[in-house]
């Protein structure tokens, strides 16, 4: 991870060079598999469900539920905002999940309950990092 202003920012590889592209222009990018045609994250060169390696990016919806989350009370050292923040696994509509930031919520249970249909956002941080956070889909 890169410093910025303090700030941790991830360095994309060459498996996740395709991912961070997609974030810069506020497109969700995952892979799917043209084997068995399933969709998966963390980015990899083969599918980790039938180990093919005929896979492809493709742009998905964006469109998620709310699997779980912790609500952080203690910043965390170069991460910007303020606590509390919410750090989430949302699993997306193609299926895979995926740990994410929950924003534009205020940050109590009772705002947060598992199912929640969540909608990806856009973090322009830098230039050149972009991250993709969630928050929840009535707010777009």
């Amino acid at each position: 991870m890169a410093t910025s202003s303090s700030r941790l920012l991830p360095e994309p590889t060459p498996e996740t060079a395709p991912f961070w592209e997609g974030c810069r222009r506020h497109e969700l990018r995952i892979q799917r598999c043209n084997d068995c045609d399933r969709f998966y994250f963390y980015p990899r060169p083969y599918c980790p469900h039938c180990l093919s390696d005929d896979t492809e990016w493709m742009t998905v919806s964006g469109e998620g539920i709310l699997r779980t989350y912790v609500i952080n009370h203690r910043p965390m050292p170069g991460f910007a905002g303020e606590a509390p923040y919410v750090t989430a696994i949302v699993e997306l509509a193609e299926g895979p999940r995926l740990m994410t930031n929950l924003v534009n919520v205020e940050p109590v249970p009772a705002n947060l309950p598992v199912g929640l249909a969540v909608t990806v956002v856009f973090d322009d941080v830098t230039d050149t990092v972009t991250l993709p956070r969630f928050q929840p889909k009535d707010r777009r």
